[in-house]
């Protein structure tokens, strides 16, 4: 508790740390059962994060979080960033903070409709897609040219699984060249780095 208290130094970071950091001990005391009852949220976070197992026994503390070399890797492309489920969330969580979701969330969706073998949900979820975050005004819109979104709308009779292609390196590029240098200079990967370091 005492290195909570020290790393605490605005709710924001609060929020940051309550959602990256949660460490479980089967043996721990009272005080550490409160804290496990106050961060239920970052128990449902962690569920997408990877479990690395230990040898040891279940009794000892099991640490949720990334390892020094993925946030290494990281900082190397935004492939690696982005093939790493720990650094999704990571990415996903800071573009939340910048309110640009909208482009990842959309490289997600194209990410899941590509994997659809069936015609009818193929033809079902793009235009979800479309109306999510295609169509004029739609509620997550992706900065578009003219041409790729009129494609698209045309693609929606007869979707294929490669539909979103076009608009997905799109995004993908708008990431890579403005969320994603932002990301390596935040706060929050500064964090998981030292993190990942042990210095909790």
């Amino acid at each position: 508790m005492d290195r909570l208290a020290k790393m605490k130094k605005s709710p924001q970071e609060d929020s940051i740390k309550e959602r990256l950091i949660y460490f479980r001990n089967p043996d721990s005391t009272t005080e550490q059962n409160e804290m496990k009852e106050t961060n239920w949220r970052s128990r449902m976070f962690f569920k997408t994060f990877p479990v690395r197992k230990s040898r040891h026994t279940t009794s000892q503390i099991k640490s949720y979080g990334p390892t020094t070399v993925e946030v290494t890797r990281w900082a190397q492309s935004l492939d690696n960033l982005l093939s790493s489920k720990c650094g999704l969330t990571a990415l996903r969580l800071f573009m939340k903070s910048e309110h640009s979701e909208e482009n990842i969330e959309f490289w997600m969706a194209c990410e899941e409709f590509k994997k659809i073998r069936s015609r009818s949900k193929l033809k079902s979820r793009a235009k979800t897609i479309y109306d999510e975050f295609i169509r004029p005004d739609s509620p997550k819109e992706i900065n578009l040219d003219f041409y790729t979104r009129e494609s698209l709308h045309q693609s929606l009779l007869i979707p294929t699984q490669w539909s979103f292609k076009a608009a997905q390196n799109r995004a993908y590029f708008l990431m890579e060249h403005n969320s994603y240098p932002r990301f390596l200079d935040s706060e929050l990967y500064q964090k998981l780095c030292r993190i990942a370091a042990g210095e909790r």
